[in-house]
């Protein structure tokens, strides 16, 4: 598969992505203190990515902002339910409800080749389903003691491997980490 897929994300420092009701104003209380013109590496990351593939909930986040923040950025939804993409949005935002293996694939056939998995539920089937290759979390300092994790129960270890870690002097630390892939070996039966 050619499809390289990423997950670019903040987190509070004890891994949630959000309050228990879906609030994110720790994180924007936390950018307000981030100066002018500073994006923790997110246009250039943008930048580099065809095709952005999030959750429903997320998705009923992002409508909340001011202004849908993806441009004409290919944006596919996944959802389970039927889901109607809201007049005024671009043609570029479409719904979907294929597993992520499935999703991957036909992304793939059409010459997609990096993708921009967001959400938790989203990100967490994503790696249950072996596709992820590269995670980058932005440490926000603050303790929310509960919440909506980035991860969630796994049925076996997925092991990674630091590629980079970037503090910056207002508090945010930065990781970006390759998911390492397991070699399976396929052991022959020979007969005597």
């Amino acid at each position: 598969m050619s499809v390289k897929a990423s997950v670019f994300i903040a987190t509070s420092l004890d891994g949630f992505i959000a309050r228990p009701d879906g609030s994110i104003d720790w994180l924007n209380e936390a950018n307000a203190v981030v100066p002018s013109g500073e994006d923790c590496g997110y246009a250039e990351f943008i930048k580099s990515v065809d095709v952005l593939v999030m959750g429903r909930n997320t998705f009923e986040m992002v409508l909340t902002f001011e202004a849908w923040p993806y441009e004409d950025k290919r944006v596919v939804v996944l959802s389970s339910k039927p889901l109607i993409i809201p007049a005024g949005l671009p043609s570029t935002v479409s719904a979907s409800s294929e597993s992520p293996d499935v999703l991957v694939e036909r992304l793939s056939a059409e010459g997609t080749q990096r993708l921009y998995v967001d959400g938790g539920k989203t990100i967490q089937r994503f790696l249950a389903a072996g596709l992820i290759d590269d995670i980058t979390i932005t440490l926000i300092p603050v303790l929310l003691g509960q919440g909506r994790p980035l991860f969630g129960p796994i049925e076996n270890d997925i092991t990674l491997a630091l590629m980079a870690t970037r503090t910056f002097e207002f508090g945010f630390v930065q990781v970006k980490y390759r998911v390492a892939r397991r070699e399976y070996n396929i052991i022959k039966e020979v007969t005597p």
